[in-house]
């Protein structure tokens, strides 16, 4: 918003983080963000405070974007901090003000709120609740921010619109639609979107156990897939699953919503979904005990990725920390590398060993896991790394590298959704064979 041209005042709890914003310091990684912070810090234009009181003073719409986790014991959402946060706001405005939630929230909320502001805001003041959902994926934040496909508006009256219209003029002017609509549907736009793409991915999926048991290549089927203008590409990546803080999140608290609203059939698609997405991790645990001949016990598991997805460094319900984790627990003498998730990775899974670099993790290890997409990773040399390894086996979970290659450098790779070609070891390769070993090359 300052880089849109406003005056813009961050508020935190955390007093430290306030801090670190303030001289600059970005607490996760997001490409582009530390500049633009860095420089709307640097002139004035954006600061950051812990006083409520002070920023509700300052601001004329104050943007509410507080975190719904899941309820402990629960799938439905944790709507403790948006109501908290709806309600000092509403209490400590001093002229009349628009408040608006970006918060995903289960349907219904919305309504909720508008009680709460209008039983905590004085009552000679004017204080208008909508509801604004953000679309932001990480990594591609700030252009989803400054670009973004589109602009929901919801609940809104004239006044608040035409507010709204103001506040995102420089994106409508690019050509971004706007969507006005009643509340209710705002609250379940962004829900509904995650749901879909979390379909598409477990659908793709599900379709690669079928091209696995078919002797298909279902890396070329979702291409031929994209294809259709009415499917698209993205999201078809068969593999080991999405994760993170949203998609998980999102389409439990929708199934437990529906689920309250008697939506029975919307419940159990959206089950099936989450359980196919699980079950890939654990087929992923199997396909690297395989690869050991039937343990991993004190076997050196070399783990590419922590992130749940590449350009970020957001571990949340990452599915390469699960596996890696299971396998830790299974024995498994597990080294973890990523180019900017280590660090977050070990402050929650900190009995993992963490390498440095892609040769790191690979020195000695008896199978390789990709489980992050990084760029880094697909670019490897699969020569230079085959030397490394006491075992040149390759689980690409993401299905990202180009198998043919990294075959022809003496490596035995296979994925999910895939049927892995017999491998020949290069003779005169330091490599003992076991009976498993055999039958994992040839199969």
């Amino acid at each position: 918003m300052a880089e849109m041209g406003f005056d813009v005042v961050g508020v935190d709890t955390d007093p430290a983080k306030v801090q670190a914003l303030s001289e600059g310091h970005v607490p996760f990684f997001e490409p582009g963000l530390p500049g633009l912070i860095a420089e709307h810090v640097a002139s004035g234009r954006l600061r950051f405070t812990t006083d409520l009181a002070e920023a509700t003073a300052f601001a004329d719409v104050h943007f509410i974007c507080v975190g719904t986790p899941q309820q402990r014991g629960s799938n439905a959402a944790n709507l403790d901090y948006v109501q908290a946060a709806t309600r000092q706001i509403a209490a400590s405005l001093t002229h009349d003000g628009l408040i608006v939630g970006k918060s995903t929230v289960p349907v219904g909320t919305g309504a909720r709120l508008r009680a709460i502001v209008e039983a905590a805001s004085p009552a000679h003041l004017t204080a208008e609740l909508i509801w604004n959902p953000e679309f932001l994926r990480e990594g591609k934040a700030v252009a989803d921010t400054l670009t973004p496909d589109r602009i929901v508006l919801g609940g809104v009256t004239p006044r608040s619109e035409a507010t709204m219209r103001e506040l995102y003029a420089r994106p409508i002017a690019s050509g971004t639609p706007v969507v006005v609509c009643d509340l209710p549907t705002a609250e379940l736009v962004k829900v509904s979107a995650n749901a879909f793409l979390a379909t598409k991915i477990s659908f793709i999926n599900a379709i690669a156990e079928v091209c696995e048991l078919a002797g298909a290549d279902v890396t070329v089927l979702a291409d031929a897939l994209g294809h259709d203008v009415r499917i698209g590409r993205q999201f078809l990546n068969a593999g080991l699953g999405f994760g993170g803080g949203c998609l998980p999140k999102d389409i439990r608290a929708l199934m437990h919503r529906a689920s309250e609203l008697g939506a029975v059939r919307a419940a159990s698609l959206l089950q099936q979904v989450d359980e196919i997405n699980m079950a890939q991790r654990q087929r992923v645990i199997d396909m690297a005990i395989g690869a050991c001949g039937g343990s991993v016990l004190n076997r050196r598991i070399g783990v590419l990725g922590a992130a749940f997805k590449p350009l970020t460094d957001d571990v949340r319900d990452s599915p390469a920390l699960n596996v890696a984790a299971a396998l830790h627990l299974r024995g498994a003498q597990v080294v973890v590398y990523d180019p900017e998730a280590s660090g977050t990775a070990q402050r929650m899974f900190p009995t993992l060993t963490y390498a440095d670099s892609v040769d790191e993790a690979m020195t000695g290890s008896d199978a390789v896991l990709l489980l992050t997409e990084w760029t880094e990773f697909q670019d490897s040399d699969p020569v230079a790394l085959r030397a490394l390894t006491r075992r040149p086996v390759l689980i690409d979970a993401r299905n990202c590298v180009d198998a043919a290659a990294w075959r022809d450098a003496g490596w035995s790779v296979s994925g999910l959704g895939t049927t892995p070609a017999p491998t020949v070891f290069a003779s005169g390769a330091s490599y003992e064979a076991s009976a498993a070993d055999l039958l994992l090359a040839v199969r």
